[in-house]
């Protein structure tokens, strides 16, 4: 499914297109810029606070010379004290910048344990984290229909 929006950060217009897909294999390495997990324990939504006073879902920037996998197993980490057991690719929605560049930023879907219990992110970004109902994200979030979609993908994968 291909889902075409557009969204406001900053005072700049940025035009989006969400693409469902399996696997991050094709996409160009050099264009990878986030890595982010739609995250589950015990049958509860992992979220976390940030910097702004937001909730999100959890994952960041892709370092260099990491894979997309890679950077979500450590911002999970950083992020909620929690260890990544599974991982599956869900979509990325392209991001068109208002300087013309594009970037893709990479949704997965994850099963989560605690390492131990979450005290602070080192780049101090989170400030609390929560599991949550799944079905009760968009009292914590609304990213629209491409939100929707991510969602949608990720219970898919949970349900089954």
């Amino acid at each position: 499914m291909i889902i075409n929006d557009s969204m406001v950060w900053q005072g700049n217009e940025y035009k989006l297109i969400w693409h469902d897909c399996g696997s991050f294999d094709d996409l160009p390495k050099e264009k990878l810029q986030q890595s982010y997990g739609v995250c589950f324990y015990g049958g509860k939504l992992l979220i976390s606070r940030g910097d702004f006073g937001k909730w999100n879902i959890v994952g960041g920037h892709i370092e260099k010379g990491e894979t997309p996998e890679e950077a979500l197993v450590r911002e999970v980490v950083e992020e909620s004290n929690m260890k990544v057991l599974k991982q599956i690719p869900i979509g990325y929605q392209e991001v068109f910048n208002p300087n013309g560049s594009s970037d893709y930023q990479l949704r997965s879907f994850c099963i989560v344990e605690p390492i131990g219990k979450f005290e602070k992110d080192p780049a101090g970004s989170v400030t609390e984290i929560k599991l949550i109902d799944p079905k009760d994200y968009k009292k914590y979030f609304d990213w629209g229909k491409i939100g929707d979609r991510i969602m949608e993908r990720a219970m898919e994968i949970y349900t089954k």
